[in-house]
């Protein structure tokens, strides 16, 4: 299956929809957002990471930042915070203006430490990145601001395979323009929704229409 372009979901939608299917319907469907320490944070760090004036060319590695991707297949599309292309000439793939063969490696940039999630978002980095560049990689990694430490991640199948079930599950919320229901769990605390999930409402059909009704309750 193929996505027509307007179709395409965010990728970083991924990393939401791992935490939470609740939270990522909120920000996605129904455009709801607030800020907390930690999202104000991962922004700056991500502000750094994409300043697409910073590409560099360090002997056999080339560093490019905010490359815009995306897949037609899983329908799809966002930008790499990193991508660094390091030169071999056995297995690596052209780049136009280059000399010499270079395999693709990305590189994300998290605040905190490694979660399930990260592996996640970087792993439909790496199928868009190898469906638009016709190459295979095999690895990429994970750079945490908190520890200053690069995490190499091998891109397993079952990886690949949970980023195509996550997908095909929300592109299904997104055409019905469904926001499912959860149960409270403690990582509900740092939430920067937290206060406008109301998760406990589970006989309600959104946000918006809970909010709808006790406004139009207290116009009686």
């Amino acid at each position: 299956m193929s996505y027509l372009e307007e179709d395409y979901l965010q990728l970083s939608g991924i990393q939401h929809f791992e935490f939470c299917r609740r939270q990522w319907a909120l920000i996605h469907i129904e455009q709801l957002w607030e800020e907390n320490y930690l999202t104000v944070s991962g922004d700056i760090m991500h502000e750094r990471a994409h300043d697409k004036n910073l590409t560099e060319k360090r002997k056999d590695l080339i560093i490019t930042r905010g490359m815009p991707i995306f897949s037609r297949e899983l329908g799809i599309s966002g930008e790499c915070d990193v991508v660094e292309f390091k030169r071999d000439d056995k297995n690596g793939i052209e780049l136009n203006g280059y000399e010499g063969k270079y395999n693709v490696i990305p590189v994300e940039y998290k605040h905190g430490e490694g979660i399930e999630a990260d592996r996640i978002q970087l792993t439909a980095q790496v199928i868009c990145l190898e469906e638009m560049l016709c190459c295979s990689i095999e690895y990429g990694y994970l750079y945490y601001g908190k520890t200053r430490h690069r995490e190499k991640i091998t891109i397993t199948q079952e990886y690949r395979k949970r980023v195509a079930d996550d997908v095909k599950e929300m592109h299904a919320y997104m055409e019905r323009q469904y926001t499912p229901k959860v149960k409270p769990k403690k990582s509900c605390q740092s939430c920067s929704l937290k206060d406008r999930c109301v998760p406990k409402l589970a006989k309600t059909d959104s946000v918006k229409k809970y909010i709808k009704e006790r406004i139009e309750e207290d116009d009686i």
